[in-house]
């Protein structure tokens, strides 16, 4: 018998895994789009109106069915624990990828619930003593609690509590079935369990559709098929007398074997929303796409800027977008800027570093889910890896959203000037890429700016090929410069971090005409380190060092500067140096990373050995001593730099969108001058 009723309880868990896919793919597709607290009546109507819920009730009255007979042939503690299997089977039929962590989270569970089961038939008997009916009501009052404090929670945390009421409540109703069927009741006492028993089912299914329209899936299933058991189990146990207490500990290493395995698959594995998810949209038109920026305006650096002006130009075509990003202080807040809505969570200032900020882990891992809970996107594009970042990437995987992963960060710019122990460095350098690697691996789609900063991503770590996608460059937003009266200007901007060598730029400034100028826009922890050099080179007269400074005061000095010098090594592309080029200047840069895709030697500027501060010093000399020659290097600037349209870029996301979304693409913009596939 006890073989018939495994058979019958896990045939039962198929169909209850049925259940929750349809079920919770109508909910989903019913309640309105960005934040659902409860099922209104509307959404109620639509759910009625839709087949796939009654295919779904039939699947649950299958189960149940199922479910009963089993019960009649095997104890609580037998039959009950092999609902577990339904979280296993909606993971499976949800075509979920079967990574190593995905494979190893299933095998856990079943082996936990394999052992549970064995060790459950071994320690029990076939006949149910007479049970205590009262003493199993604890239930309801644990149903109701549960119930009080999802109403006080949102976002997941309200799925959570409410799936946990709604297996505490079907734990009781299999209790009291299986106590009706089995044990000698008296007639008085058969009814009011069965009475019982229809009530707890249909609060029960209540609380799964708010669950439901309140979460992704798995939280709700693997909360029921956890938490039903073991409910039903310690009634079994101390309410019916079916083993003693002091058995519990021969079923608490199985039991923690199979909650470990379903722990690890609940954060690997994304909603089984993703079965069903359709664009928020419809399929053509808008969509609503979230930007996840560890870096974002007020700062100043490539990646901000990148962010900003993707945020910008997508909203600008549209759609509706949503920026994550740290906070400008230890407050969280959301506001609506130029069409665009930045959430912003509340941040600590770093030693390393004047003005950037981070956001702690455990705050973006409740940030971050619940802000993607109420945005409900259609695509998440994260610009990092790093806490936002990978909050992003877990959290959208999780509820089966489409992730665009971009990346902008070498290890080499933080680690590569660390004061390390050659070796520490090597080691660190190594496990930084792993990291990346591990967070993209997540991701839909992987984009970098370059080709050479895909090959980089490919050769140190990533499983899949990268897509190289330009930051692209509003040209008409930094056009205007030309020739200014006064002397020769030559202007830095960025970071001022050890990987931008501008130490390197003022030791060449010493040695050119006496008359040149140099003007460096940006801050960072270099800085009072060259202010110092630029004393002892006796250039602090010719040198200004403007800090950060408006978009506006920054366009005005692209616009007056002779010829723009970029020394830094770790480029990913370098978004300064092709706005300088948009204000049709001549470069100088580092034969280094992606710049020789931007500089052209002899046509829009020069290149020079990193390190080489003659070679770098004779290059701008040249160029500022030839008028004819400069003009035309910064047409030829204007030229290069019409293949990284701003639209263009935003074309090529839009496309990405669409393919991960499954919606109509936009059709291709022609850009004079662009590239088919951005290389630079």
């Amino acid at each position: 018998m006890l073989v018939i009723a495994v058979a019958l309880a896990a045939a039962g868990a198929c169909c209850f895994a049925g259940t929750v896919l349809l079920q919770h793919r109508t909910v989903r597709q019913a309640v309105p789009g960005r934040e659902v607290h409860a099922l209104g009546p509307a959404a109620v109507r639509t759910i009625l109106r839709t087949p796939l819920w009654y295919a779904g009730i039939g699947l649950a009255g299958l189960g149940a069915v199922l479910h009963a007979l089993a019960l009649t042939m095997a104890p609580l503690a037998v039959v009950q624990p092999i609902g577990v299997l339904t979280l296993v089977l909606t993971v499976l039929w949800a075509g979920t990828r079967p990574t190593p962590a995905v494979l190893l989270a299933l095998l856990t569970s079943v082996a936990g619930v394999a052992s549970f089961v064995a060790v459950a038939a071994s320690t029990v008997g076939a006949d149910l003593p007479a049970p205590d009916l009262g003493s199993a009501q604890w239930a309801l009052l644990g149903a109701g609690a549960l119930a009080v404090v999802a109403r006080c929670t949102r976002g997941r945390a309200r799925c959570l509590f409410l799936a946990l009421a709604t297996a505490v409540l079907f734990g009781f109703t299999s209790a009291l079935v299986r106590a009706a069927v089995t044990a000698q009741l008296s007639g008085v006492l058969t009814a009011v369990a069965l009475v019982e028993s229809v009530t707890a089912v249909l609060a029960g299914m209540w609380l799964l559709h708010q669950a439901y329209a309140n979460g992704p899936a798995p939280v709700v299933a693997g909360a029921t098929t956890l938490v039903d058991p073991l409910t039903a189990v310690l009634i079994g146990i101390f309410a019916y007398g079916e083993m003693t207490s002091g058995r519990l500990l021969d079923l608490a290493v199985p039991g923690g074997v199979a909650i470990a395995g379903l722990v690890l698959l609940s954060r690997h594995v994304p909603s089984t929303t993703s079965v069903a998810r359709a664009p928020a949209r419809g399929p053509e038109g808008p969509l609503r796409i979230v930007v996840a920026a560890d870096t974002y305006p007020p700062d100043v650096n490539g990646a901000a800027n990148f962010a900003d002006r993707l945020a910008s130009g997508l909203s600008g075509r549209g759609h509706d977008v949503h920026v994550i990003c740290p906070s400008t202080s230890d407050e969280s807040s959301s506001e609506r800027v130029g069409g665009v809505t930045v959430h912003r969570i509340g941040s600590r200032r770093t030693p390393f570093h004047p003005t950037f900020r981070i956001c702690l882990p455990w705050r973006t891992a409740r940030a971050v889910p619940a802000l993607l809970e109420e945005i409900d996107p259609d695509v998440v594009h994260t610009q990092a890896h790093f806490l936002i970042g990978r909050s992003a990437v877990r959290a959208g995987t999780a509820a089966g959203i489409p992730v665009v992963a971009t990346n902008h960060f070498m290890p080499e710019n933080l680690l590569g000037y660390a004061p390390l122990p050659p070796l520490a460095g090597r080691l660190l350098t190594r496990w930084a890429w792993q990291d990346l690697a591990r967070v993209f691996g997540r991701a839909t789609v992987c984009t970098t700016p370059t080709r050479r900063a895909a090959e980089l991503l490919e050769r140190n770590g990533l499983n899949r090929p990268v897509m190289a996608i330009s930051c692209g460059i509003d040209r008409a937003h930094y056009a205007g410069g030309g020739e200014v009266d006064g002397p020769p200007i030559v202007l830095f901007v960025g970071r001022l971090s050890a990987e931008k060598n501008v130490n390197e730029l003022l030791e060449a400034a010493a040695v050119l005409p006496p008359h040149a100028r140099v003007e460096i826009v940006g801050d960072g922890s270099e800085r009072p380190r060259l202010e110092a050099l630029a004393e002892d080179l006796g250039i602090t007269e010719r040198v200004r060092f403007l800090g950060l400074v408006p978009d506006e005061e920054l366009v005005r000095a692209y616009r007056r500067c002779t010829v723009f010098c970029m020394p830094g090594t770790a480029e990913l592309q370098s978004l300064v140096t092709m706005e300088a080029m948009a204000a049709g200047k001549p470069v100088v840069a580092a034969d280094a990373m992606a710049l020789p895709h931007l500089v052209r030697p002899g046509r829009n500027g020069w290149l020079y050995p990193p390190g080489d501060v003659r070679e770098l010093a004779d290059r701008i000399a040249q160029v500022l001593a030839d008028e004819p020659t400069r003009r035309a290097m910064g047409q030829e600037s204007l030229r290069l730099i019409s293949a990284h349209d701003l639209g263009a870029t935003l074309g090529e996301f839009e496309r990405v969108y669409a393919d991960v979304t499954h919606v109509t693409a936009p059709p291709r913009p022609r850009v004079e001058g662009r590239l088919p596939h951005p290389t630079s």
